[in-house]
């Protein structure tokens, strides 16, 4: 019997080589002997630890968003515990989605693809993976109302998905078009539009 820190070692395994066979050919082109192939293990393998091609990936995607939600939970709670505002917590989490994409760039990019598809097998579960990495910036966004640090008037829900996406797309930007400049440039950018002060103007979120 398989013990549970070997199999997860092959699970990794698996997802590293499917995330590259299908950012580089697309889903339908991957079969599931080149994903044993690439990831160094027998056909079987595969059907041992996944009951098909779909089921591996929808688990790709959950345990890739998985991560991504982890990343973004644990930078908030890092800066909460050194006495940092909620923005600082937010500025924090931009942070660490940049980190994490420029880690997983396959991984991103499918799943931005794949938040555009229907009729996949998986949306339902793309769409739980989604909104709870959504919903920790949600938290956070609250807390910040909560404080005084941004206005009541602002859409909780609407502006945390607003700043997932503008990280995603700005990193996947970041890579395609201008892989000239730094994480820390980029971050850069994106905290002078979260703490609303692009070309000096004032927030418009933030209270006076």
């Amino acid at each position: 019997m398989e013990s549970s820190t070997r199999r997860q070692a092959t699970r990794q395994k698996l997802y590293e080589a499917a995330v590259t066979l299908i950012a580089e050919q697309g889903f339908s082109a991957t079969t599931v002997d080149e994903i044993a192939e690439r990831a160094g293990v027998a056909k079987g393998t595969v059907y041992y630890n996944f009951a098909s091609k779909s089921v591996l990936f929808e688990e790709l995607l959950r345990h890739g968003v998985g991560l991504l939600t982890t990343s973004l939970r644990d930078a908030a709670q890092k800066t909460d515990e050194r006495g940092g505002s909620k923005v600082d917590a937010l500025d924090a989490m931009i942070r660490a989605g940049l980190v994490f994409i420029d880690e997983y760039p396959a991984f991103t990019q499918l799943y931005v693809a794949e938040l555009w598809r229907t009729n996949r097998a998986w949306q339902s579960t793309l769409a739980v993976v989604r909104q709870e990495a959504v919903a920790v910036v949600e938290g956070v966004l609250r807390g910040a109302v909560a404080s005084g640090e941004l206005s009541e008037e602002i859409d909780v829900p609407l502006t945390a998905a607003a700043l997932v996406g503008m990280v995603l797309v700005a990193a996947l930007d970041w890579q395609a078009f201008q892989p000239e400049r730094s994480l820390d440039d980029v971050h850069a950018a994106l905290s002078l539009l979260l703490q609303g002060r692009v070309g000096g103007s004032p927030s418009l979120t933030r209270k006076a």
